[in-house]
């Protein structure tokens, strides 16, 4: 059983009824004498408040609303139930529908969680930590611009893989093996796993392959001199930063792993059976 004495509710608020839809769940907590606070997620993050008080979280929106909300709770492990107002995500598997009875359960202990990996990145510029993201899905180092070839040299714990010619490279989490990884072709894997995928964004060499490395590696990306084009960084699909010559892109675990409440209505395996549309049989 888990004892809820205060539950923040993440709204984004883009999605059709969301301020609404948050409007009654906070009163039906309240009535069961449930703190709530409600943060809107265009609202600056230090208006939130104390976090080391909340019990849960509530995301309401899609995978890119739990994707800002991980980042913001990451620091206190606090559990995510995300809530789907539009059509089913990889991460958001509960349904505005289900949320009730979702809480009921999680509260009494019936729902578990899904401690996913995130990752942490670091950017060094002359040797000195310049910037520090954490994220859920991925980090990309990518050119700021279309059909722009990169050359990226990229080391795994202090072993260098050579320099990748590509339009960039992707460091996926399992969470994120969903989203762009698999786009540029890496492999699907189970959100419980303990890794990291390094996919090459269309390489110029057929060779470099997808790599699934543990999650307790050290993934260095370095930009390499004399490019053709601006290079950009990017975290979840979110965060952007402007990566220069010579520049060094650290990722590995976070300290910390973020709960995502899980449903009981559908699995992870169904909800990309689903999403992908895969029938089974010829044309599968």
């Amino acid at each position: 059983m888990h004892r809820i004495k205060n539950v923040l509710i993440i709204v984004n608020r883009k999605k059709k009824d969301s301020l609404s839809i948050a409007g009654e769940i906070k009163t039906y907590l309240e009535e069961k004498n449930i703190q709530t606070t409600l943060h809107e997620t265009e609202t600056p993050i230090g208006d939130i408040g104390d976090l080391e008080i909340i019990d849960l979280a509530i995301s309401l929106g899609g995978d890119g609303t739990v994707l800002y909300a991980s980042r913001i709770l990451a620091d206190f492990s606090i559990p995510v139930m995300p809530i789907n107002l539009g059509t089913f995500g990889f991460i958001t598997e509960v349904s505005f529908s289900e949320w009730k009875n979702a809480f009921e359960e999680y509260s009494s202990g019936l729902l578990g969680v899904s401690k996913r990996v995130m990752i942490d990145v670091s950017v060094f510029r002359d040797g000195n930590l310049l910037r520090h993201f954490k994220g859920l899905n991925d980090v990309v180092v990518n050119a700021d611009g279309i059909a722009k070839l990169l050359n990226l040299n990229v080391d795994i714990n202090h072993e260098n893989l050579g320099i990748y010619r590509a339009d960039g490279v992707i460091i996926a989490t399992p969470t994120g093996s969903t989203a762009y990884s698999i786009a540029a072709g890496g492999p699907i894997m189970h959100p419980d796993m303990t890794s990291m995928i390094l996919t090459p964004i269309c390489p110029f060499s057929l060779s470099n392959r997808p790599i699934v490395v543990p999650s307790s590696d050290t993934i260095k990306i370095r930009v390499e001199e004399d490019q053709r084009a601006k290079v950009i960084l990017t975290v979840d699909g979110q965060l952007t930063f402007p990566l220069e010559e010579k520049d060094e892109v650290h990722i590995t675990e976070f300290k910390r792993r973020i709960p995502i409440v899980r449903s009981d209505k559908r699995s992870f395996f169904g909800v990309v059976k689903s999403k992908l549309r895969w029938s089974g049989g010829n044309n599968a």
